[in-house]
């Protein structure tokens, strides 16, 4: 009668830092192996062992393959894995006369193993784990825009639109062993004119949020619930807000319920402080060590009024809050099915990061909404995107309208006070990567030269530092990164214009200087800066 097709983003920003010991920003890779990405293989694992033949769609985008896959990163993880292994340990040891915080160490205990023992099955390589079940055929894998640039606000210069795109799709083809068949748009943002370059890069399909569909031109007969396709073939997959809704809203989404476990109550910031103290920054700042003991509780409550988490409540409610979800898109596609006279398609996409990380018990969500589905009913037929355009190759023709799943559906959350500053800066760098473009390069170190510039830009534009900029966290990592990148990339264009990159006049500092750089920003080791030549 439908079909329902949940999409993941897994993103992050490219945060490596070689040059010191600790940098806390690091740690947001680690967190979400730790509690969004293995856990949804260990998801796939178990659905697979039992024999559902499920299908997901999910994004990897290049600079989490790339932090994946870096041998620095992944040893620097096993290091962190380990001391939360040891707190977790100390903590059941500590409290062997409290039983329920004991109880709730021994979970801890067993959660890290379970991630141990996945982390070194692959070793380490998390990203040849996901490709598994690529090759299996349960999850189709897309790609995303090359760091996850804002590409409304780059229309003005093709080249870098198309750098981000087809950089995005070559790296893809060189850890997957293919070409990608979709894209989720950095943001979900579109433009009109974007579907053209998206189909000369060879891509199929493209996510958007909904508001893209429904202002369609004509209007699309059937909403959001079915794609359409452009002109130029690219077919165009809009975001349910009904379903959306149900697991984001603030106000009425299921991670909110009183039984799951409260986000902004660590022990990092519990514990006494030297008995924490070696689990902590190196400066002795606390920060959050993703061991937590207690529940939401209540939505207004302080943190002091919170009660002890139990993790086997937690797991029954998001049970029961997977059969809500099946039972209200059983209903919502009969609904459908009847005003449009053929199987709908439910578009249910999300940030990876929110299962886990966010929502701790998103994984289980997702793993009894996967089985429920499977056994329990036979309204809708769950689908990754691939599928269902390979079985319903026929899609009504229309022109998508500008937008982003960014507050009130539009650019202005990267385009504001808060981050306005970086845009002329990334327009002039932009324009000199286009005139460097047209170099040949003299020798092996201006060619090298020419590239790291390549990799400095698409850095700079990432729109990780607009968002964190207008959220205000975080916000002096953002500015200085957006800043080290122009400045980086402004001393290597200056530097080529006058030669220095050739052998012949280089000195040994600028040798070592780019060699230096190469090292700490190492995205797209194969990268071509011809890609920005006027297309």
């Amino acid at each position: 009668m439908g079909y329902l097709a949940l999409v993941l983003h897994a993103h992050l920003p490219f945060v490596r830092h070689p040059e010191q010991d600790f940098v806390l920003e690091e740690e947001w890779l680690y967190e979400a192996i730790t509690e969004t990405y293995v856990t949804l293989l260990h998801m796939f694992e178990g659905l697979q062992r039992d024999g559902i033949d499920f299908r997901f769609t999910m994004s990897l985008t290049p600079p989490l393959v790339s932090m994946l896959r870096d041998p620095l990163l992944q040893e620097r993880y096993d290091h962190y894995l380990t001391k939360l292994e040891e707190l977790a340990q100390l903590e059941y040891d500590k409290n062997a006369t409290n039983g329920h915080i004991r109880y709730l160490a021994e979970h801890y205990i067993k959660q890290f193993a379970m991630v141990r023992d996945l982390w070194e099955r692959y070793d380490r390589d998390l990203v040849r784990a996901f490709k598994q079940f690529q090759d299996s055929g349960n999850l189709e894998i897309i790609t995303c825009g090359a760091t996850h640039g804002y590409l409304p606000l780059m229309q003005m210069y093709p080249q870098a639109v198309w750098a981000q795109l087809i950089v995005a799709c070559e790296h893809y083809n060189e850890h997957f062993g293919q070409w990608p068949r979709g894209i989720w748009l950095p943001e979900c943002a579109y433009y009109q004119g974007l579907e053209r370059m998206i189909a000369d890069a060879g891509l199929r399909y493209m996510i958007t949020d909904a508001h893209g569909l429904l202002y369609a031109k004509p209007r699309p007969r059937y909403g959001m619930y079915a794609p359409i396709f452009t002109e130029t073939g690219v077919a165009v997959f809009g975001r349910d807000h009904e379903s959306s809704q149900q697991v984001w809203s603030a106000e009425v989404g299921y991670p909110g319920d009183p039984v799951y476990r409260e986000f902004y109550k660590d022990l990092g910031y519990e514990a006494d402080y030297e008995y924490i103290k070696p689990y902590i920054m190196p400066n002795g700042q606390r920060k959050n060590t993703g061991i937590k003991y207690h529940r939401i509780t209540g939505r207004n409550l302080d943190l002091g009024q919170k009660q002890l988490y139990d993790p086997y409540w937690a797991r029954e409610k998001a049970a029961e809050h997977a059969g809500n979800f099946m039972f209200n898109r059983q209903r919502q596609i009969e609904y459908l099915y009847s005003v449009m006279g053929r199987p709908p398609l439910v578009v249910a996409p999300y940030d990876a990061e929110l299962f886990g990380h966010w929502w701790y018990e998103g994984p289980w969500f997702l793993d009894f909404l996967i089985r429920k589905s499977y056994f329990d009913q036979n309204t809708y037929r769950m689908t990754h995107l691939a599928e269902y355009l390979r079985e319903n190759p026929t899609q009504q023709v229309c022109k998508p309208a500008q937008s982003s799943w960014g507050a009130r559906g539009f650019h202005e959350y990267w385009l504001n006070p808060t981050n306005a500053w970086i845009y002329p800066h990334l327009h002039k760098a932009t324009e000199r990567m286009i005139e460097l473009s047209r170099r040949e390069p003299a020798d092996d170190l201006e060619w090298r030269a020419l590239n790291q510039a390549a990799r400095e830009l698409l850095l700079a534009q990432s729109s990780d530092w607009a968002f964190i900029m207008r959220t205000g966290t975080m916000v002096p990592y953002a500015v200085r990164r957006t800043k080290s990148h122009l400045l980086r990339f402004n001393h290597l264009y200056e530097k080529i214009k006058e030669g220095q990159f050739r052998r012949e006049k280089a000195t040994p500092e600028e040798e070592q200087w780019l060699a230096k750089v190469e090292y700490m920003d190492n995205i797209f080791p194969n990268i071509n800066y011809r890609v920005y030549r006027p297309l």
